[in-house]
C-alpha cells in the first residue's frame, strides 16, 4: 500500500540546505505563520513523522523540542504534540519604530555570545577589560575594523581605521572637527534624524538639497556648496534611512567629483552596506581624501555592539578626529570593543550577518504579502518607506495606529527642511516573532483601508 502524502506544510528535505530538524522546524514556523497549521491541531507523532520522511527519530525530537523553543508546539501527555495558542502579548503596542536587526532564525544568538566571551576572557588580560583605553581602538581592533571594511572597499590598512563607541558619537566627532559654530551641513530633505540632533546641539545648521529618485542631486549639490560656502555634506547612500533608496554607482561617482571641485568633506554613513543585494562601491572609494567612511555594527548584527569602524585616511585628520571623539567619548567600551573583534576573527560576525541578511528577507517577503502594492521599497534591509493614500497624512496615520497598538515613524521625523513627503517608516526587525509581525502589518493594512473620519467618533 503506498504511504499517503506527507502534510502539505512539511518541506521536501533537501541536502545541503541546513540541518534536518531545522527545515523540519522552520517549516512548522512557517506553516503556522501562513495559517496552515491552527492553534490546537494535532501533530503527527514523532515515530510517524520520522517513518514518513525518512529520518532518525532524534531529527524528528530534536525539530519539536527546536519548535516548542520558538513558542510553536505544545506537549500534552499521552495525547500528543499540538499546535499552541500564542502566548498573550502583556505588552499593550506593537513597536515597528525602532530599526534594529531581526533576532536570526536557526542562528543561537545566546551560544555566540558565551563562546565569544569565553574567548575574550580567555585570551586578553582582564584587568586591560575593565580600564581606561587612549581610544581609537587597539592593533586587534582596527585589524578586525579592516577585514570588515573590507567587502565595500578591498583592503584598508588597519591605521587608517578608528574605532568609535558608535555611528552617532562618530558623526558628532565629524562634525566638531569639519565645520565652526554656524556652518552648513549639507543633507538630503528625509534623513537621518540623529545627524539633525547632532548639528543643532553643536550650533550648526542643516541645510536640504534637491533629490530624485536616486538621491542628492549633484548639480544641486554643487550650487548648494557654492551659495552656503558649505564645506561638509552628509549622505546614507545604501538603503537610506528612511526612504530605502540605494544611490546608483553613477550618482556616487558623480557627488564625489562634485565634493573634490568644492573642496567639501563628505560623512558617509552606511549602516546597511552589508544588507544590500550588491550595492555599488562607497563614496569614499571615489573621492577617499574628501569621505570619511563609517560603517556600524549595530545596525547589522545587533544593538548591544556599540561599535563603529571610521576610515580616515589622513594622519593629521585622523589625530584631529580622535582628539575631538575624546572629548565626550573617551573610548569604545573595551569588553564590547573585545567582543566584536573576537567574533570577526573567528567568523561569528559573518554566520550572525548572514542570519540577519537571510531573516530580513524573509520579513521582506512577509511585508509584500501584507502590503501588496503600498510600498517599492528593494527586499532587503531593516525597513521599508510607506507612500500613504491622499486621505491619509502621515502624523494622523501615526496617530491612528497608535490608537490601534502599533507604533510607526511619520515621514515628519525624518524632515530636514521643507517638505517631506507623506509617508511612514516601518521597521521590520524590531518585532522579534514573524508571527507577530505579520499580524501587525496586517493590522496596519486594514488601518490604511479606511478613511480618517472613521476614528472621529469620541473615544472613551
Amino acid at each position: 500500500m503506498q504511504d499517503p502524502p506527507l502534510p502539505s506544510w512539511l518541506p521536501q528535505l533537501q541536502a545541503g540546505a541546513g540541518p534536518r530538524f531545522l527545515q523540519i522546524a522552520d517549516a512548522l514556523q512557517q506553516a503556522v505563520a501562513d495559517g496552515l497549521l491552527k492553534p490546537g491541531e494535532r501533530l503527527p507523532p514523532q515515530r510517524e513523522l520520522a517513518a514518513r520522511l525518512k529520518v532518525d527519530l532524534t531529527t524528528v525530537t530534536r525539530a519539536y523540542d527546536e519548535a516548542r523553543r520558538r513558542n510553536l508546539l505544545e506537549g500534552r501527555g499521552a495525547r500528543g504534540t499540538y499546535v499552541a495558542a500564542p502566548k498573550a502579548e502583556l505588552a499593550p503596542v506593537l513597536d515597528l519604530s525602532m530599526n534594529t536587526p531581526p533576532p536570526p532564525d536557526g542562528v543561537d544568538f545566546g551560544d555566540l555570545l558565551k563562546q565569544g566571551l569565553a574567548q575574550v576572557l580567555m585570551r586578553a588580560d582582564n584587568e586591560l577589560l575593565m580600564t581606561y583605553h587612549l581610544g581609537g581602538g587597539s592593533a586587534s581592533d582596527r585589524e578586525a575594523g579592516a577585514r570588515w571594511i573590507a567587502p565595500m572597499f578591498g583592503s584598508v590598512h588597519p591605521d587608517q581605521i578608528v574605532v568609535c563607541p558608535g555611528a552617532q558619537a562618530a558623526i558628532a566627532a565629524l562634525i566638531l572637527v569639519l565645520t565652526e559654530p554656524g556652518d552648513a551641513i549639507l543633507v538630503e530633505p528625509t534623513g537621518y534624524p540623529g545627524l539633525r540632533a547632532a548639528a543643532s546641539q553643536f550650533g550648526r545648521r542643516v541645510t536640504p538639497v534637491g533629490t530624485d529618485r536616486h538621491g542628492m542631486l549633484p548639480q544641486a549639490l554643487e550650487a548648494a556648496c557654492r551659495q552656503h560656502d558649505a564645506r561638509l555634506v552628509y549622505l546614507n547612500p545604501t538603503l537610506q534611512n528612511p526612504t530605502t533608496v540605494t544611490m546608483p554607482e553613477k550618482r556616487r561617482r558623480e557627488l564625489a567629483a562634485v565634493a573634490k571641485r568644492c573642496n567639501a568633506r563628505i560623512i558617509e554613513d552606511d549602516p546597511y552596506w552589508l544588507l544590500a543585494e550588491s550595492p555599488p562601491p562607497p563614496i569614499a572609494a571615489y573621492a577617499p581624501e574628501h569621505a570619511y567612511y563609517i560603517a556600524t555594527l549595530s545596525k547589522c548584527l545587533t544593538p548591544g555592539l556599540r561599535v563603529a569602524f571610521v576610515v580616515v585616511r589622513d594622519p593629521v585628520e585622523r589625530a584631529r578626529f580622535l582628539a575631538a571623539l575624546r572629548s565626550f567619548a573617551l573610548m569604545a567600551a573595551p569588553l564590547t570593543a573585545a567582543l566584536a573583534t573576537q567574533w570577526i576573527l573567528d567568523g561569528s560576525a559573518s554566520t550572525l550577518m548572514q542570519g540577519v541578511r537571510d531573516e530580513a528577507r524573509v520579513r521582506h517577503g512577509i511585508a509584500r504579502d501584507v502590503l501588496a502594492g503600498r510600498y517599492a521599497s528593494p527586499g532587503d534591509g531593516l525597513h521599508i518607506w510607506v507612500e500613504l493614500p491622499a486621505y491619509w497624512r502621515s502624523y494622523q496615520l501615526a496617530q491612528a495606529a497608535q490608537n490601534e497598538g502599533l507604533v510607526v515613524v511619520p515621514a515628519e521625523a525624518f524632515a530636514t527642511g521643507g517638505e517631506s513627503g507623506n509617508a511612514i517608516r516601518i521597521s521590520l526587525g524590531s518585532v522579534k516573532d514573524r508571527a507577530r509581525l505579520r499580524a501587525g502589518l496586517q493590522r496596519l493594512s486594514r488601518l490604511l483601508e479606511r478613511r480618517p473620519d472613521a476614528f472621529d467618533a469620541a473615544v472613551v
